[in-house]
């Protein structure tokens, strides 16, 4: 063989040895990296929504809250709960860390602003 074609060989040698590295190092290294930052994420959410679910339970309390705690009524889904006052009723709805609304909550609240809720008296008979 000749000296061009062997530093063709060793040429081609070093570009397959090193997109082989690049290969077992993304493999190796990237991916569980990846793995690790997805998990990181979804506990992060996990605790997120936790400590949204704590806030509601105390948000009544707080001293910004501009009604009567003692007159608010837990629902928890799909609303948080609901407030009754002398004059009117109020569907609240507690959102932390600038959470939106979903996409039922906001229906139940353009129901609302619509008038579009009823009274509703169900009897039971004892037979």
């Amino acid at each position: 063989m000749d000296g061009f074609m062997l530093l063709w060989i060793f040429v081609i040698g070093l570009l397959f040895g090193f997109l082989m590295g690049i290969f077992f190092i993304y493999r190796n290294v990237a991916v569980p990296l990846k793995k690790e930052k997805k998990e990181i994420e979804e506990k992060k959410r996990s605790l997120s929504s936790l400590y949204g679910k704590i806030t509601e339970q105390f948000a009544p309390f707080m001293e910004r809250y501009p009604y009567n705690p003692k007159n608010f009524r837990f629902i928890g889904s799909p609303i948080d709960g609901i407030q009754f006052e002398d004059d009117k009723i109020i569907f609240v709805e507690f959102k932390a860390a600038g959470s939106k609304l979903t996409q039922r909550e906001r229906k139940i609240k353009e129901l609302v602003e619509k008038g579009n809720v009823e009274w509703f008296n169900f009897e039971i008979k004892w037979e």
